[in-house]
């Protein structure tokens, strides 16, 4: 099945050869913007000796086709999406319980929610430039495991530092998996085809959600799912955390005996050798069970970052280290790319300040109001004495937490439809604005079904807002700062779900309101924020 090509498109939007330059008409287009200048010094591009023709990435990735390969490669990353969604969500969940065996208190529980958080702003941008710097799919790999192998440590921790610090390094892993897992699939993906098939990668982000609150809601209200190992009680939350993990781990395991390097990245890295093997294997699965051969070509690979993903760049002092990974954000916010990034910083930051502010407590508030009435109405008591009982949660707060992440869908499926034709722009705007009205209704809702609808729509609206940012990030940066560039960004974001998440523990019990207005205050501003940054709908990568 191919796109249909709108008139205009195949002259504004085809690829260019070596050489070739874009009009200025081309450039105001509605079809989208250019984004980066494609005639780069740094690479080479010519015919050879022998008359090969060479390609560059994005005619190259045309030739490889599109098909079972990209379909594979859609459920290899969406697995690592969703078992990062998993491993952020399951604190949530698991609040209601562990407040209890832990002696928590609502700051505790802040601080609980931020710790994972914490540990994505360490290691956003630590795996982001790294993955610029050694590829995409040994980071994956790493980050991976570091998320899956702590989390399931967590389930053991006797004691709530201990458990928090192990949150912590989990949360390192996973906040480099996040900006590189979209970097790397989107390096896969002919123009055409890209703008729907990372939305399509980012519902599996619902996926992992609906994993984590199903498995809550299976896991966690069962009383007979409780034994001790020596000292350590064990009850079904930690059991329910231990099974958190195993998705993290089982995707490292198939990106490091399934998976290849990004083609993108090993043309800038000057290995041509490796990527046309990856375009081999992708046009072979492409197009398997037809008559057709792999075509003969050359690529047009950067003659500047040749042998530097070998290891070269690891010697030398730790300043001098830290000074080079400070480069790929300097060159953020100098020149053309200094609106944009600022723009993004500041969409980062109220986006991720509201979604995981109140996403994160959505299963507490719903325990708020399990007699009726509005959640900010209903004060949580302070934390129980230590011989107190734990048992039950009554199973409707996991069973509301469950209709609620499963209201991802009608989102994930309009984001799939309308990417490509709308852009990322328009659905990232109206979004946000209608999630602030969503989230201000929220609080002035008397009844907890009303609660539970508009905390619904919350989550279907806000979800575009998401798979638009994932779609925009990866087409306003080039390749050796696309993945940096999502880690910083990502880190930002990382810095206000922790302010988010403090901010609902220390005042959820005292004035609601404050943070809930806060979360609606926010939404707009990205909103109307998210008017200025260029539009990208079928950009060539750079």
């Amino acid at each position: 099945m191919s796109y249909p090509v709108r008139s205009g498109d195949a002259e504004a939007r085809a690829p260019l050869l070596p050489g070739e330059h874009m009009g200025s008409s081309s450039q105001d287009s509605d079809e989208g913007e250019i984004i980066f200048d494609r005639n780069m010094p740094s690479i080479t591009c010519h015919v050879d000796g022998s008359g090969k023709r060479r390609l560059t990435y994005e005619e190259a990735v045309e030739q490889a086709g599109f098909g079972l390969f990209h379909g594979l490669l859609l459920v290899a990353c969406g697995w690592a999406n969703a078992s990062d969604a998993v491993e952020i969500l399951c604190v949530s969940f698991l609040l209601p319980t562990a407040r209890c065996d832990l002696q928590l208190s609502s700051a505790d529980m802040g601080l609980l929610t931020a710790s994972i958080f914490l540990g994505m702003m360490v290691g956003g941008y630590l795996w982001g430039y790294l993955a610029d710097q050694r590829g995409r799919r040994r980071i994956l790999v790493v980050s991976l495991t570091v998320n899956g192998l702590f989390g399931g440590l967590a389930s053991l921790a006797p004691w709530f530092w201990l458990f928090l610090l192990l949150r912590f390094v989990s949360g390192v892993g996973v906040g480099g998996s996040i900006p590189v897992i979209f970097s790397y699939f989107s390096e896969f993906l002919p123009r055409l085809r890209r703008g729907a098939m990372i939305s399509a990668l980012a519902t599996f982000w619902m996926a992992g959600n609906i994993l984590a609150a199903g498995l809550a809601w299976l896991v966690i209200p069962r009383t007979w799912m409780h034994f001790s190992m020596g000292r350590l009680d064990i009850q079904s939350w930690r059991v329910f955390v231990a099974l958190c993990s195993i998705p993290s781990l089982t995707s490292a395991l198939s990106f490091r005996l399934l998976l290849p390097e990004s083609p993108k990245f090993l043309m800038e890295a000057g290995q041509e050798k490796e990527a046309l093997h990856v375009f081999r294997l992708m046009f072979e699965l492409n197009q398997w069970g037809k008559d057709r051969t792999f075509p003969i070509f050359g690529l047009c690979t950067s003659s500047v970052r040749g042998g530097k993903s070998g290891g070269s760049g690891s010697r030398g002092s730790l300043a001098g280290l830290l000074k080079m990974g400070l480069v790929p954000v300097k060159e953020l916010f100098n020149g053309p790319l200094r609106s944009r990034s600022i723009s993004l910083v500041i969409i980062f930051y109220c986006i991720s300040f509201g979604y995981y502010g109140l996403w994160m407590w959505f299963p507490e508030l719903f325990k708020r109001s399990e007699d009726g009435g509005s959640p900010c109405a209903n004060v949580s008591r302070p934390a129980p004495p230590p011989n107190q009982s734990c048992d039950p949660v009554k199973t409707e707060v996991y069973m509301e937490g469950f209709i609620v992440a499963a209201s991802n869908l009608p989102g994930n499926i309009f984001t799939i439809l309308m990417m490509d034709n709308t852009g990322g722009k328009a659905l990232l705007s109206c979004s946000l604005l209608l999630s602030s009205v969503s989230v201000f209704l929220i609080y002035v809702v008397q009844t907890k079904a009303q609660s539970l609808v508009l905390s619904c729509v919350f989550s279907g609206v806000s979800v575009i807002a998401w798979n638009a940012l994932d779609v925009i990030g990866t087409e306003l940066y080039p390749t050796h700062l696309r993945s940096s560039a999502l880690g910083f960004f990502t880190g930002v974001g990382r810095v206000a779900a922790i302010m988010g998440n403090v901010v609902f523990g220390n005042l959820v019990d005292t004035n609601c309101a404050v943070p809930v207005l806060l979360v609606s205050a926010l939404l707009l501003t990205g909103g109307l924020v998210a008017l200025l940054i260029p539009q990208t709908r079928q950009t060539e990568l750079t």
